[in-house]
């Protein structure tokens, strides 16, 4: 393995902190973690704004993608946290970058929040804690976040983490619920260079 690689790997799988928060790594081998994120992605409001790329409706689904999800940050092309309380631990959701592009310095980011811990400011905190990681520790130049058009509390999220609204990308999500239809996306986005929020 070349420096390069070990480093990104390190940089991939650390916790982060701060905000009241702890990001970190999840972890496919452990019963709680599988279970926390098949109820997040089980949640009604969830699959309202989002389709993965495979159905997830199971523990063995949920484990499926976490083993993805920790191969992919083993290559250097994936981050996917499990947000804590920093104090309590208790599990609050999930934060992401993903499709890094070493070339182009860039890559995407996504978020969702467990019910119970909603409007506690969980997704704007966890989302400038994995924005300031992105720029800082893996060295990217743009980050792009999309939601469905209408997914107004995203788009909130988005503008309070300095993520301006570049324009909406035409059919570029699946619809609720469907793999065979599409709906638009805003398209938003965040440079290093940008000021912070």
């Amino acid at each position: 393995m070349t420096p390069e690689a070990t480093t990104s790997t390190s940089a991939l799988t650390s916790p982060i902190g701060g905000r009241g928060l702890r990001l970190r790594r999840w972890d496919p081998s452990a019963e709680t973690d599988v279970e926390t994120f098949l109820r997040g992605c089980s949640d009604p409001d969830f699959q309202r704004w989002n389709t993965p790329l495979r159905p997830i409706t199971d523990l063995a689904a949920a484990r499926a993608t976490l083993l993805g999800k920790a191969e992919a940050a083993e290559a250097g092309t994936e981050a996917s946290f499990c947000v804590e309380d920093a104090d309590s631990g208790t599990p609050l959701g999930h934060v992401g970058v993903n499709r890094i592009d070493r070339a182009m310095q860039s890559a995407c980011v996504g978020y969702w929040v467990l019910p119970e811990a909603r409007g506690q400011g969980v997704a704007t905190r966890a989302l400038t804690l994995a924005t300031r990681w992105a720029f800082t520790g893996l060295r990217l130049h743009r980050l792009e976040l999309d939601h469905a058009v209408g997914h107004e509390a995203s788009c909130k999220v988005a503008e309070r983490c300095g993520f301006r609204y570049e324009g909406t990308l035409r059919g570029a999500m699946w619809e609720e619920g469907r793999r065979d239809a599409f709906r638009d996306c805003h398209l938003h986005a965040r440079l290093a260079t940008d000021p912070m929020p």
